[in-house]
């Protein structure tokens, strides 16, 4: 399996590290493009740098990188995640204005058909923003804002961030062990 990840320097750098660490544990080629601000949220939130980052993927790009292969419909991928994912690159990517190799790749993935989840990361939302989460909503982007779930009573922030990953992997039909499953309530 071949995947776009994108990074943008919107707070939740961590999600963007488990995710990468898990799908090169399932031996996923990884073409990974890195914003400039991304760089500077994953050293300020993370023990993580760019060097950690690129050795988690097959493939490293930065945002202005316009001839990387997949800024064309021709590089074959299964699917993109913009994660975390900033209202600038929401909007840029939900009105089709390419200014960066992050928007134009995800302009690829909607054109060509493919499945792209945005984890976006904001609060409050303003309307603006909502209307362009129900615009890309309605092309089939997911929207997939990282709510923790509590229902299997996590106890550290690794859980959380596991849960949330474990759902990207199942919407990527990727096998994964990073969450246990609900089973129902016991009464």
């Amino acid at each position: 399996m071949r995947l776009v990840v994108a990074v943008t320097g919107a707070t939740g750098a961590i999600y963007a590290v488990r995710l990468l660490q898990a799908l090169k544990e399932k031996e996923v080629e990884v073409h990974l493009i890195l914003s400039r601000w991304a760089r500077e949220t994953v050293r300020l939130e993370t023990n993580f740098d760019e060097e950690n980052f690129r050795q988690l993927a097959t493939c490293c790009y930065t945002e202005n990188d316009l001839a990387a292969p997949l800024a064309s419909g021709s590089f074959q991928h299964q699917g993109m995640v913009v994660i975390p994912c900033s209202m600038k690159t929401l909007a840029g990517i939900a009105h089709g204005y390419a200014a960066n190799l992050i928007m134009r790749a995800a302009d690829v993935t909607l054109k060509e058909g493919r499945r792209l989840i945005l984890a976006t990361r904001e609060t409050p939302l303003n309307a603006i923003h909502l209307e362009n989460m129900l615009t890309l909503a309605r092309l089939g982007v997911v929207i997939m804002p990282p709510v923790p779930a509590f229902y299997n009573q996590p106890r550290s922030i690794d859980d959380l961030v596991n849960n949330f990953v474990g759902r990207i992997m199942d919407l990527l039909g990727l096998e994964h062990d990073l969450v246990a499953r609900w089973s129902g309530m016991k009464y």
